[in-house]
């Protein structure tokens, strides 16, 4: 369909006035991006998200097909935006908003929306990812501004939806929303707890679905990696249908996803793994043989083989993933839509890891702290003296296979309408669940295995006491011996399968009322008062369940204790909007606006949270605008309440022979705070292959978290450059009270270079670190600010040709962490922290990262390529940088990644195509200790150059 000549002077004028901050031009429809991206605009009468306004009817051209297919004159004049209740127009909105329509989701050739927003300068690095084999579970967790992912709220058609109730998750799984169904997103980059409530301390993601539809798409695609691995495939529908004159709406959808997980041993650059920075360790010291030890930790017999584990890990998660949808609303007159929704999601995931590692008992557990074997033990391999298996990897149980299960429904359900004289209301209860089962195999029965080697504690319940040998323990299959590999029965009597079950369950009422003309401001040029008030009452609980053998200490993995607890907050909020000025001499548009929420906790009490921001246009072509505003969260369920729980966290012991040299002017102070622990740091070697056991749980005397938020910038629409709109804004977030957990490396560092946090250190007889405590706590600041740049442009080459350009980065100014209230500030700036950081920190903060895409339109033919980048770091161990002197590489260079895309529309067919990764680039090496990069930041370069194909038919 080519637009008529009337159409096109209407989009000509609009791009030339510079009453959009961004549109384009092209296929599809009249579009505006706001920030970034693309979205259809809508009537004003819509709510946030949604919802149900009649479908417009279309006037078929009589004209040739062009570059300019599918534009439409309908009116965009004012839209409901995240970050306000009012409908307004976007000129007159200060909020940083941030606008990704569903074709700029689709073009990227990726079927997990996490993926797809981690392509985005201002998402972090602290989230949950595709790359997390250990402890992810499978989902996929956005981090803003990278506050961590505990800090964000996710949000559907402007309302919350059930969370992700895994203790690696607990947040909303964005693995589990179809990309197919998605309208658009909008990403408030800016604090939003007064109007949205807890969690919006770094923004809100306001996923907006499809609703309202009168037509239907089913969608196929299938790719594959350049390796022949890393499989992806989805097949997705929806269809909607009118009725009673169209006052009434159904509308439903069905979208399968399928990922393949991908072998570590299948990327060379991830096998074999480099345990450290000093390019001198590679593999786990915990081998498929014993390391035997004497009373005074010294080596029995010879030191055994390190272990590639890298071999039998996954290098990401295999997910299948099914949604359904459903959408229904009935109009009985203007004041009165009965509306309701119900999203249903199944993930399925599977992560694989090397087999279970042991070197004994880890409080809580009672079970023997270290299993010596008695030097009376029958064919004793070292006859006379006890001996203790320090370390052994039990190869005959098998590689750990973790599979994950999560089930997630939100149903919604509201009546909404005018009140009267354009007040109008939405009154809406939503109800979310969801249920997770981790069914984790091959993990080991510690006291089947003492039972199997007919050992005893001579005093039951001391995991320091000694093992006696007493045959009658054994199972019918006889006794195993330590000193050699298991036999099948023996294997399968040692082994164990673990469940572990987790609940999560949301209520929430909210009414909310608007008028966004409420009266004229009573002078010349005076524009409208606008006011939004609303009231809501929401309650959460969780509960994590862990398996009796897991929680009583008994597996060989590790030891977790039961999780569970819940709140509800009653709160109310207010916004009002001041239109002082409107086509005045130099005052296009004076807008003011203010947000206040008042909530109260059952838990902490009542909070009050504010927010007041300012737009300015002087004249069409600038506009100036600012937001200053508090925020609010509290402690989750998690953080309160989580059962004692031990992790393996990347960290080096101070005390070791080849780290205590790495303090530089410290090392003399290290080495005699050692001593005074009798270890002497020139011969000691540290057991654990760079992992240190850490023991970390919930804190129910935990505070809530406060934050400061303001931002400030400038949007450039020209009219001598027509479809150009240029945006700076610059931001600065200050968290206090921030809860979180303090890195294992810092706990080191602190003991034993300042004499501090020493009493978290738990060493055993021989010197060796038994644990690290670093329960939650709230554990001092964060603050962090950055410039985002953002353009826009589109550029008629022939009336069959339009190229459009959007590039968007994001200028780090400073990142720095507190960990003690009061206490010393950390510059993060640029720096790579490769070790396992505490809870919610970083894991890279890059001081540049750009995302650029640029559209060639010829008729029904599309190419779109896109870049992203991201800039190099210093390697940090959450402490100090690293340095030439702690081994050769201690810095990441910068980093490009090329996509390209290809689009052909024939009749009702779509036809798309694309390489993701073209030049096939590895990521950047990084002694993380598990994969040799940091999949936090580089996963989009895990799979390598991957392609694929996808078919789509409209009806």
């Amino acid at each position: 369909m080519t637009i008529s000549p009337r159409h096109w002077l209407l989009c000509a004028s609009i791009l030339s006035a510079g009453s959009v901050p961004h549109l384009a031009c092209a296929a599809g429809s009249l579009v505006s991006g706001g920030e970034k991206g693309q979205v259809t605009e809508r009537s004003h009468a819509s709510e946030p998200g949604s919802h149900h306004t009649k479908p417009k009817k279309r006037t078929k051209s009589t004209h040739g097909n062009n570059a300019f297919r599918g534009i439409s004159a309908r009116r965009s004049e004012e839209i409901m935006v995240t970050g306000s209740m009012l409908s307004k127009s976007r000129n007159s909105d200060a909020n940083p908003v941030q606008t990704i329509s569903s074709k700029q989701l689709t073009q990227t050739g990726l079927t997990n929306l996490g993926d797809i927003l981690q392509r985005m300068p201002s998402i972090g690095s602290s989230g949950t990812g595709n790359s997390n084999t250990n402890g992810g579970g499978g989902a996929s967790c956005i981090d803003l501004r990278n506050l961590g992912q505990q800090r964000v709220l996710v949000m559907i058609d402007g309302k919350r939806v059930a969370l992700d109730s895994s203790a690696g998750a607990n947040c909303v799984d964005t693995n589990t929303l179809p990309i197919q169904l998605i309208d658009n997103i909008e990403i408030l980059k800016d604090g939003g707890s007064e109007l949205y409530g807890a969690d919006a301390v770094s923004g809100v993601v306001n996923i907006k679905l499809r609703h309202n539809l009168n037509t239907g798409s089913v969608t196929i695609r299938g790719g594959i990696t350049g390796r022949g691995d890393g499989k992806t495939g989805m097949l997705s529908a929806y269809k909607g249908w009118n009725f009673d004159h169209e006052r009434g709406n159904i509308t439903v959808g069905a979208t399968y996803n399928t990922t393949e997980g991908i072998m570590q041993r299948n990327r060379g650059w991830a096998n074999p793994v480099q345990l450290d920075a000093t390019g001198k360790r590679f593999g786990s010291s915990y081998s498929a043989q014993p390391l035997w030890q004497d009373n005074n930790g010294n080596t029995l017999g010879s030191t055994p083989s390190r272990y590639q584990f890298g071999q039998d890990s996954m290098l990401t998660n295999s997910v299948n993933t099914g949604t359904l949808y459903g959408d229904a609303h009935y109009d009985f007159d203007r004041h009165l839509t009965l509306y309701s929704n119900v999203l249903y999601s199944h993930r399925d995931s599977l992560s694989q890891l090397a087999p279970m590692p042991f070197y004994g008992s880890i409080p809580p557990s009672t079970l023997p702290s270290n299993l010596t074997v008695p030097a009376n033990y029958p064919n004793s391999r070292f006859p006379g003296q006890d001996a203790t298996m320090a370390s052994r990897r039990f190869t005959e149980f098998g590689p750990r296979r973790l599979e994950n299960s999560s089930d997630t429904y939100t149903v919604k359900s509201g009546l909404k309408g005018e009140i009267i004289d354009h007040w109008m209301y939405d009154a809406s209860f939503t109800y979310g669940w969801n249920q997770n089962l981790e069914h984790d195999l091959n993990i080991g029965s510690y006291t089947n295995l003492l039972n199997g080697y007919g050992l005893q504690q001579v005093q039951q319940g001391n995991a320091n006491s000694a093992l006696a040998y007493n045959p009658s323990l054994c199972p019918s299959s006889g006794c195993a011996s330590p000193f050699h590999p298991l036999s099948g029965k023996a294997a399968a009597y040692a082994n164990a399968t673990t469940n572990t079950h987790s609940y999560y369950q949301l209520r929430d009422w909210n009414l909310r009322i608007h008028n966004s003309r409420v009266v004229t401001m009573p002078w010349e040029h005076g524009g409208a008062l606008g006011i939004a008030l609303g009231m809501e009452h929401r309650g959460e609980h969780l509960s994590s369940t862990p398996d009796p053998l897991i929680s009583s200490g008994q597996s060989m993995t590790n030891t977790t204790q039961y999780t569970g607890g819940g709140f509800n907050v009653t709160e109310g909020y207010a916004e009002t909007s001041f239109n002082l000025l409107h086509n005045a001499f130099l005052a296009k548009d004076l807008t003011v606006d203010a947000q206040g929420r008042v909530s109260a906790y059952n838990t902490f009490g009542t909070t009050k949270n504010w927010k007041a921001s300012i737009n300015w246009m002087p004249t069409r072509d600038v506009r100036f605008r600012g937001t200053i505003g508090t925020s609010y969260r509290q402690p989750s369920v998690y953080e309160l309440y989580q059962g004692q729980t031990l992790s393996y966290n990347q960290a080096n012991d101070p005390c070791d022979m080849g780290a205590v040299g790495t303090y530089g002017a410290q090392s003399a102070v290290v080495a005699s705070r050692c001593a005074q622990q009798k270890i002497n740091t020139k011969t000691f070697t540290a057991q654990g292959s760079g992992q240190v056991p850490t023991l970390g749980g919930g804190n129910n005397k935990l505070n809530p978290e406060t934050s400061r938020t303001y931002t400030f910038g400038a949007v450039f629409t020209p009219r001598w450059i027509p479809r150009l709109s240029l945006s700076a804004e610059f931001w600065h977030t200050t968290v206090s009270n921030t809860v979180g957990s303090l890195p294992t490396q810092y706990i080191l560092d602190q003991c034993y270079t300042a004499g501090k946090e020493c009493g978290l250190i738990q060493r055993d007889g021989v010197g060796q670190i038994q644990q690290v405590t670093a329960n939650n706590m709230n554990i001092g600041g964060l603050r962090t600010s950055g410039v985002d740049l953002d353009l826009n442009y589109s550029l008629p080459l022939t009336p069959d040709d339009v190229v459009t350009v959007e590039n968007n980065i994001q200028q780090l100014v400073s990142y720095q962490q507190q960990y003690t209230p009061g206490g010393q500030w950390y510059n993060y700036y640029g720096r790579l922290l490769y070790q396992n950081t505490g809870t919610g920190m970083a894991n890279g903060v890059p001081t540049l990262r750009d995302y650029a895409t640029a559209t060639w339109r010829h008729k029904n033919f599309s190419i779109t390529y896109m870049m992203q980048y991201m800039g190099g770091m210093t390697w940090n161990n959450s402490t100090r940088d690293l340095t030439s002197a702690d081994g050769p590489r201690h810095s990441t260079p910068g980093m490009f990644e090329h996509d390209i895309t290809l689009n052909y529309r024939w009749k009702k067919w779509n036809f798309q195509g694309g390489i993701t990764n073209i030049a096939n680039k590895r990521p950047p090496f990084v002694a993380d200790g598990g994969q040799n990069s940091l999949g936090s930041l580089y996963s989009n370069f895990y799979a390598g150059r991957s392609f694929y194909l996808q078919a789509g038919l409209a009806f």
